[in-house]
């Protein structure tokens, strides 16, 4: 099994390296054994996606760190590739943001993202954000880094700007952050290709891309992220959508039927599943 230090390692060489390296949200730990069995090199535990998988809550500030860190532990005890975490604003302010660093570094983590909305905050789909003053959030940037004690750690610092106060000001935000002393910089809610094009070089760290499920971007491909200079690339709630639907699906069926519906097509079959909750620490069921 790879170690929590050499899983930050890599995450930190791969986005100082600006791969655009690409992060499947997950929601539990089934989703995020699928990420890493696919063969993706790093796992985003989305805080859409744990809101609504532990509470069925939507992402209006609901969880709270006890609840994140736990699962936060039990996705970084499941896989043996780097884990990202949305700490959402750090459940507090620079003081308290202190404790969650240390909390998050002790659950195995490589990486969580930390954000200037103003407590209760809104999922990044919704609007009425609401920001902090940029020194405070620059504030909770200083205490994140300063209480971590392996640097390896990485430190996301995420401005949700653009839908409050505009690119000009985001950009303002994200270079007050960097240097706060965040390692990567993640400007929710870009409006247009001109700003992804222009994001990575106005600011002096590498750059996180959100694919939105629902955002007004067109697509890009991870190469041209890749080209543009990107560290990291997310897919928040993707597989917590796709997952809803096929149980959705599935479920109408069985409610219209009166035999359960055959679920070869439909399922993953048993012993693969089995197989792939036992493989990682070499089970025998």
């Amino acid at each position: 099994m790879t170690g929590v230090l050499e899983r930050r390692r890599q995450l930190k060489v791969a986005i100082d390296e600006r791969r655009a390296l690409p992060a499947p949200g997950a929601f539990e730990c089934v989703s995020a054994r699928l990420v890493e069995a696919t063969g993706f090199p790093a796992v985003y535990v989305t805080g859409y996606g744990t809101s609504a998988s532990r509470l069925g809550l939507p992402d209006l500030g609901f969880t709270g760190l006890a609840e994140v860190t736990d699962q936060a532990r039990n996705i970084a005890g499941c896989v043996d590739v780097p884990v990202i975490i949305d700490a959402d604003t750090g459940y507090g302010n620079a003081i308290n943001v202190g404790r969650t660093v240390q909390m998050f570094e002790r659950s195995g983590v490589a990486a969580i993202h930390l954000e200037d909305q103003a407590f209760p905050k809104r999922s990044g789909t919704l609007t009425g954000k609401q920001l902090i003053g940029v020194e405070d959030a620059a504030d909770k940037i200083r205490a994140a880094v300063a209480a971590r004690a392996d640097s390896g750690l990485l430190i996301i610092a995420r401005t949700d700007a653009m839908g409050v106060t505009g690119f000009d000001d985001a950009i303002a935000r994200a270079r007050a952050y960097a240097a706060a002393g965040a390692d990567l910089l993640f400007v929710e809610g870009l409006e247009s290709m001109a700003q992804v094009e222009a994001l990575p070089a106005l600011v002096d760290r590498p750059c996180v891309f959100n694919y939105g499920a629902a955002g007004p971007l067109p697509p890009a491909s991870l190469a041209a992220l890749r080209n543009l200079g990107y560290g990291l690339v997310i897919f928040p709630a993707h597989a917590l959508l796709v997952a809803a639907h096929a149980m959705q699906t599935y479920l109408a069926a069985l409610r219209e039927s009166d035999v359960a519906p055959a679920l070869s097509g439909r399922a993953m079959p048993l012993p693969q599943l089995a197989h792939l909750l036992a493989s990682h620490r070499e089970l025998e069921l």
